[in-house]
């Protein structure tokens, strides 16, 4: 079996612990699509107390914050520690055919669900097309 040198791998480790992000979380994974008029964003956030979890909505920019603690006792002696704990924060910008006064939010199983609808003024109509005669008159369907 060969091993593998990375020699950039016990630098980054050095780096993290010498400026304390090697427990903070470096990101919050999302994934977002739309199903009918509603956009839909799942947030994978593991471990975090639900009553630490806020979202806003300001200025078209969705925020979602969260913290996850250590549940560990004090005097635990680690072996390994690769488990983030710290304040998740991501932001995503909305477009303005967006209803932001309607944003509903449900965590459940380590998962984030944000519901963000379609604004009603942004939502395709259907245009009625009226047929002109040959006299000029305008007839509708």
């Amino acid at each position: 079996m060969a091993l593998r040198f990375d020699p950039f791998r016990d630098f980054d480790r050095l780096a993290s612990e010498a400026l304390g992000t090697a427990r903070t979380p470096q990101m919050m994974p999302m994934d977002c699509y739309r199903s009918g008029d509603t956009y839909i964003a799942h947030f994978d956030l593991p471990g975090v107390d639900p009553g630490s979890i806020d979202v806003t909505a300001e200025n078209n920019t969705l925020t979602v914050r969260a913290t996850r603690g250590r549940t560990e006792p004090e005097n635990a002696q680690f072996l390994i520690s690769e488990r983030g704990t710290g304040t998740y924060r991501r932001q995503l910008v909305l477009g303005d055919g967006l209803s932001l006064d309607n944003v509903a939010a449900h965590y459940r199983d380590g998962v984030l669900t944000v519901m963000i609808p379609v604004a009603e003024h942004a939502k395709p109509r259907r245009i009625e097309v009226a047929r002109e005669t040959d006299d000029n008159k305008v007839l509708t369907q």
